[in-house]
């Protein structure tokens, strides 16, 4: 009998490890992603006529009662039944993450049995420009957050005259509530090294890197493997399938510097120099990496690609709303019942996600707030969570879809607080190398600290200061970090005011 267990960190983090050592006596035990359901890790599956029937959460001690269950065919107080009937998976529509928690993540025989490849293999049979074609007509955009259209970027570098071009996979997930591309370099790390290489193909260039951060040790440790055999197979190599085109990669690891995963910031890391930031233009797809043409893509961004090429760019564009293409991996947490990945094609209202698909909050009070995109997203009150959860409509409210992150807060958040942690986080994660974001993050800690001491003058001079990181700052990351301030100050005025007295939590 087999049976799956994920490898996923977060399943790791509530004793997957332990529970597949118990089972490893009895069964034999495949090591899988995670199918996003947090809160019922660890997930054991069974296949029982071709069908995957799940357990859990299951801790190790649960593990003689289940073998026994298991081998009579008793039922099981944990016994969840067929993982692909459960509400939250039948609400999705996977693509990118077709894959992920079904396969072996290091096997290229069950990846390939699971369409794996389709893409590639078409992409070589059309060529570089009708990839690039394609990959616009789908209207994929960049998944990290600037929301910038792939198609344009990968045509830009393609056309660009140079000896040698570069694919940058910008891996560095730093966004608190953000673990999609954690997924899927734990889960399905060969449909990140098929993007590459399509990616490779298209434009013209023959390396690749995926630059990841320090604190995802299991990721980069099954990425690496499977590029180990993504070579041995020969998706990767001096003839990528046997089709003349070259292309190979490798992993970087970071030192787990936010501003890295600002793209001009990564591609000095990758350079071995100091995180900052780069003035623009250049533009990276001009001058990159070593100073050459670079396409800098989100892992996510990339990860689709093959399903865009396996599929047709014109299928993908069927899904989602207005200008915002396709699917989104949405990636719940907080304060919420059900945490996770969910993906669905873009156009679900905020209310949809969070209380139909997240169950509401944990503690079951009203929910208050939900930050998208980051901790350096705006937090949208909750009378505004009719909306449509794509670029332009959140834009449209002052708020940023970002990396698809959604972190959920209840009626006791003070939203003051919230507020100096982005200001906070700022000040930390800056480079330092432009004055707003440098000087600006740490004069909004104290704007805000002088606020809660009680002086409401400090609300004025903290909306100028606010105005003048948003335009003035080089980069994002000081650019963004007036957006949770800002939507804090601007739904939650009362958390603002008043603050001479001791602000009772509602929770009391």
């Amino acid at each position: 009998m087999r049976v799956w267990v994920p490898l996923d960190a977060a399943a790791k983090a509530l004793g997957a490890d332990e529970v597949a050592a118990a089972l490893a006596g009895e069964f034999t035990v495949t090591r899988n992603g995670t199918r996003g359901m947090i809160w019922l890790e660890p997930l054991v599956e069974v296949e029982r006529d071709g069908v995957r029937h799940g357990y859990g959460p299951v801790e190790a001690g649960d593990v003689a009662g289940l073998v026994d269950a298991l081998r009579t065919g008793a039922d099981h107080p944990l016994a969840l039944g067929p993982v692909e009937e459960l509400p939250w998976m039948k609400a999705q529509q996977r693509l990118t993450f077709a894959r992920v928690g079904i396969t072996d993540p290091l096997s290229v025989e069950e990846y390939q049995a699971h369409g794996g490849l389709d893409g590639l293999r078409r992409a070589i049979g059309i060529g570089p420009e009708a990839i690039v074609a394609d990959v616009t007509e789908s209207g994929l955009r960049g998944r990290g957050g600037a929301g910038f259209p792939t198609g344009i970027k990968w045509k830009t570098v393609a056309g660009a005259p140079a000896p040698r071009k570069y694919i940058v996979c910008n891996a560095d997930e730093g966004d608190s509530g953000s673990f999609a591309d954690r997924m899927i370099m734990e889960g399905d790390p060969l449909v990140l090294i098929e993007g590459l290489a399509i990616a490779g193909i298209a434009v013209g260039a023959v390396q690749g890197y995926v630059y990841c951060r320090s604190e995802y040790p299991d990721s980069i440790r099954v990425l690496e493997a499977a590029i180990g055999k993504a070579r041995q197979a020969g998706i990767l190599g001096q003839s990528v399938l046997g089709s003349g085109y070259a292309f190979d990669m490798e992993v970087r690891v970071g030192a787990g510097a936010y501003v890295c995963g600002e793209e001009t910031s990564l591609l000095n890391s990758l350079e071995g120099k100091r995180g900052t930031v780069r003035a623009k233009p250049p533009i990276p797809a001009l001058e990159g990496f070593l100073g050459r043409p670079t396409v800098v893509n989100n892992l996510i961004s990339l990860a689709t690609v093959p399903w865009i090429l396996a599929h047709g760019g014109a299928e993908y564009a069927k899904l989602g709303i207005g200008r915002s293409k396709g699917t989104i991996p949405i990636q719940i947490s907080g304060n919420v019942k059900h945490g996770g990945l969910f993906e669905a094609p873009f156009g679900m209202t905020l209310r949809q996600i969070i209380e139909e698909i997240g169950g509401g909050s944990a503690s079951g009070r009203p929910v208050k707030a939900a930050q998208v995109g980051g901790p350096l997203g705006a937090y949208v009150p909750h009378w505004n969570f009719d909306v449509p959860f794509g670029y332009e409509e959140l834009g449209a409210r002052d708020a940023l879809l970002g990396h698809a992150g959604i972190t959920v807060f209840d009626d006791s958040a003070d939203m003051l607080k919230l507020a100096r942690f982005a200001m906070e986080f700022c000040a930390v994660e800056s480079c330092g190398k432009c004055t707003p974001c440098r000087i600006g993050s740490v004069r909004g800690v104290e704007t805000i600290d002088r606020i809660a001491s009680g002086d409401e003058d400090g609300i004025p001079i903290l909306k100028d200061l606010c105005n003048t990181m948003k335009w003035g700052s080089l980069c994002a990351l000081g650019g963004f970090a007036p957006f949770p301030v800002m939507s804090a100050l601007t739904h939650f005025p009362d958390d603002f005011s008043g603050r001479s007295e001791p602000r009772k939590e509602a929770a009391e």
